[in-house]
C-alpha cells in the first residue's frame, strides 16, 4: 500500500517544505547523504566531520567500539538526538536531496519518514498488539478502520510475525517474547511507511534463534527500505550488511563495501579492530 493511500487528505506526511533551494538540495543521488556533520553534547563533540553516502534498497552497517559515536550518529540521522538537552549539530543530512536539518523542514516528519528500532524492545505497555502497531497511525488522524486493519496485516506480514500473532491481536503486546516484541517494533516502524530503518543494535538482547530471524528480516525488508543497523557483533554485520562504516572516537575511520571492510581494509585501525587487537 503506497504512502499516499492512507496518509495524504491532509498532506501531513510530506515535507513541510519541498520547494528547491540552493542551501536545501544536494545533487548526491543517494538515499541518504552526510555532509560535514558534526554533533556536541554541551561542550563535548560526539562526532567530529562525518561524511558518507548511502544507496537506496541497501544494508550499512555502523561498527566500533562503545563510545565511538555510532548510537549518536544513528539517532541523528533523524533528528532523534534533538530530544538530549544540550545536544547541538552543524552541517547536514541530505534524504532525498533534501536537507533534513534545513529550518524548512519539519522534523515531526522526517521522523515518520526515517524510521527507528531501538536496542531493547519496547512495545507500548498497556496497548494490543494491534494498537502498537496501529498508534502512531492512528496518532497522525488515520480512523478508518478497515485502512488501520490493513495496515496493521502488511505491517505484521512485513515484519514476519503475522502468522505467529494473527489470532490473537487483542493480546498485550508485553506477552511476546522478547524476539517477538522487537518484530512488533519492527512492525511499528513500518506502520509509517518509512523509506529509512535505522536499527540500534536491535538483536543485542536477544537469543541467537530470535536474532538469526531479525537478520533473515533485514534481508527481505532491504528490498523495500533502506536500512542503516548499529552492531557491536562484526559477524552479524558482515553478515547482513552491503556497506560498512568503522567508527572511532567519534570520527569515520572507513567507510566501504562490506567485503572489502572485512578483507582488506585500507586504514590499519580498521584492521586492528576487525582482527580483534582493541574493541
Amino acid at each position: 500500500m503506497a504512502r499516499e493511500d492512507f496518509a495524504d487528505p491532509s498532506g501531513k506526511l510530506e515535507y513541510h517544505s519541498r520547494e528547491a533551494s540552493s542551501n536545501l538540495e544536494s545533487d548526491s543521488g543517494y538515499k541518504v547523504s552526510v555532509k560535514n556533520f558534526n554533533s556536541w553534547f554541551g561542550t563535548k563533540q560526539a562526532l567530529k566531520n562525518i561524511n558518507f553516502d548511502v544507496k537506496e534498497n541497501t544494508v550499512t552497517a555502523l561498527i566500533g567500539p562503545s563510545g565511538c559515536g555510532k548510537t549518536t550518529l544513528i539517532r541523528s540521522l533523524n533528528r532523534m538526538n534533538e530530544m538530549t538537552s544540550g545536544a547541538t549539530v552543524k552541517g547536514s543530512v541530505f534524504l532525498d536531496d533534501v536537507d533534513i536539518y534545513s529550518g524548512k523542514v519539519d522534523p515531526v516528519i522526517i521522523k515518520r519518514r526515517i524510521g527507528m528500532v531501538f536496542q531493547k524492545p519496547n512495545p507500548f505497555p498497556t496497548m494490543s498488539i494491534f494498537d502498537n502497531v496501529a498508534a502512531g497511525l492512528k496518532l497522525n488522524g488515520i480512523k478508518d478502520k478497515k485502512m488501520l486493519r490493513e495496515i496493521v496485516e502488511e505491517s505484521l506480514k512485513g515484519s514476519a510475525l503475522w502468522t505467529e500473532v494473527k489470532d490473537e491481536l487483542d493480546k498485550p503486546g508485553m506477552s511476546l517474547s522478547g524476539g517477538q516484541q522487537q518484530r512488533l517494533c519492527i512492525a511499528r516502524a513500518l506502520a509509517m511507511q518509512p523509506e529509512v530503518l535505522l536499527m540500534d543494535e536491535p538483536t543485542s538482547a536477544l537469543d541467537p534463534i530470535a536474532s538469526s530471524k531479525i537478520e533473515e528480516l533485514i534481508h527481505e525488508l532491504k528490498k523495500d527500505l533502506t536500512i542503516i543497523i548499529v552492531t557491536h557483533n562484526m559477524q552479524q554485520a558482515a553478515r547482513v550488511s552491503d556497506y560498512t562504516a568503522f567508527m572511532y572516537l567519534g570520527e569515520l575511520v572507513e567507510y566501504g563495501p562490506t567485503k572489502q571492510i572485512f578483507e582488506n581494509p585500507t586504514k590499519e585501525l580498521t584492521e586492528n579492530y576487525i582482527s580483534g587487537k582493541f574493541g
